[in-house]
């Protein structure tokens, strides 16, 4: 993998970094520099590796040519100041080390088929579609790809998520994850995979993995926070764009709409998710009234126009569950059976670990943790063992079981897997209002006497 990743800088964020940058020259201080290619890397690293993936259709070329002039940039901004336009800068650097590298490896005339494929006019033209992060995505699922690495290696190649932060997404150590990239591309190497891009009648069966890459990065962004680095706060918006696209380029797929209409929905309740200090504010809490209605106004319209295909999807199942959330504060109560009915839709025809959690959770507020608790007992340790919001939920179904000590014990362990600070502030301070509660209980009981 290539220093630029290595070095944790790489974010990917839709706009350009010109603005930040521009008007920069020779005699900008060195720090300025090395700020401005970070910059470059956090902001433009997916948008520019697309680009040269689609010039080159090699990714692990581009993946090394970029990472060279990110490292050039590094070493030769802070002396010779920083270019009005660093993404030009960029770009025309790796490009120029990818043809370099190819002209070395062309050193046999069995090569030069391969590279006039590489460099023909027709594969520079395609540089000039709207988005080509879309169409790599789409490149990415080809399906003589690992079906189990085609996400990750979106994530990693298309939307710049370092290993350690798609591996946190399927609850494997970071290194498992960096294994699996690396004898992924390694593989599309060697057995000389072609990058073209699919025809139109091939985007329905690649598009699962697409939306599934899609909502991972706008999960990741969704975690971060306000004060954030750019990159990590623009991920979110990153995946609402490119799902806008996803709907405009396949209009009649319904699961299209239906990823869009749950990140909106999740979107319009970001500013309500933490208060004036900073502190979480879980969903029961928040204040309806900084919810963006234009936001919920768009996800309804499209969830509605997503149902009249009739045709079953996760994407839609789980839109359909925010929706019954946002409307909790507007009808006053919790429509405890919509919930279960969705979650068991989505348990049955799309099971996965999140899924069969927040059934227990809707369970639980059901007002059934025996059967919530069963529901969750039924889980496979070896990957709930390692899943915040399972542990999370199991304590308070504990909690709600009366089981004081086992709560307290499941919450304690979800608190050591929280990376968010502000999530594990609110849950240490759910422990102590538990603890509190468990002694009012224990002062407030009866003294039992031995029968005489």
């Amino acid at each position: 993998m290539g220093s630029a990743l290595a070095s944790g800088l790489v974010w990917v964020g839709r706009s350009a970094t010109g603005d930040a940058t521009t008007g920069f020259r020779g005699g900008v201080m060195g720090e300025d520099a090395r700020r401005a290619a970070e910059v470059a890397a956090r902001v433009s690293y997916g948008r520019l590796l697309a680009l040269l993936v689609a010039w080159s259709r090699d990714i692990a070329g581009a993946e090394d040519a970029l990472a060279e002039a990110f490292a050039t940039a590094l070493a030769t901004w802070p002396e010779s100041g920083v270019p009005a336009n660093p993404d030009g800068w960029l770009m025309t650097a790796a490009r120029n080390r990818l043809r370099n590298a190819y002209r070395h490896a062309a050193v046999t005339e069995a090569a030069m088929p391969e590279l006039e494929r590489r460099f023909n006019p027709a594969t520079e033209q395609a540089a000039a579609f709207p988005d080509e992060r879309l169409k790599l995505l789409f490149v990415c699922a080809h399906p003589a790809i690992d079906p189990a690495i085609r996400t990750p290696l979106m994530l990693q190649t298309v939307l710049g998520l370092d290993a350690g932060r798609i591996a946190s997404a399927f609850l494997v150590a970071p290194s498992t994850m960096g294994q699996r990239l690396v004898r992924a591309k390694a593989k599309i190497r060697d057995s000389g995979l072609r990058f073209e891009p699919p025809s139109g009648e091939d985007l329905p069966d690649r598009l699962s993995d697409v939306l599934n890459a899609i909502y991972a990065a706008y999960g990741t962004g969704w975690d971060d926070v306000p004060g954030a680095t750019v990159g990590t706060q623009d991920l979110s918006h990153e995946a609402l764009y490119l799902g806008r696209l996803l709907v405009e380029l396949m209009p009649d797929e319904p699961e299209a709409r239906g990823l869009l209409a749950l990140m909106l929905y999740c979107e319009a309740r970001r500013t309500a998710r933490r208060d004036a200090a900073g502190r979480f504010v879980p969903l029961r809490d928040q204040n309806a009234a900084l919810w963006s209605r234009d936001h919920i106004i768009e996800a309804e319209s499209l969830l509605t126009t997503a149902a009249q295909a009739a045709r079953f999807g996760r994407f839609q199942c789980e839109a359909a569950l925010q929706s019954v959330h946002i409307q909790r504060p507007i009808t006053g109560r919790a429509h405890h059976q919509a919930l279960r009915t969705l979650y068991d839709l989505l348990a049955t025809h799309a099971p996965s670990l999140g899924v069969l959690v927040g059934r227990a959770a809707a369970t639980l507020d059901a007002g059934d943790p025996a059967a919530a608790l069963r529901q969750l007992d039924a889980l496979p340790a070896s990957t709930a063992v390692r899943y915040q919001p399972y542990w999370v939920t199991r304590a308070h179904v504990l909690h709600a079981a009366s089981r004081a000590a086992d709560a307290q014990d499941a919450l304690q362990t979800a608190i050591g897997l929280t990376e968010d600070d502000a999530v594990r502030g609110y849950l240490r301070g759910v422990a102590a209002a538990w603890q509190a509660e468990h002694r009012a209980a224990d002062t407030e009981a009866p003294t039992r006497h031995p029968r005489a």
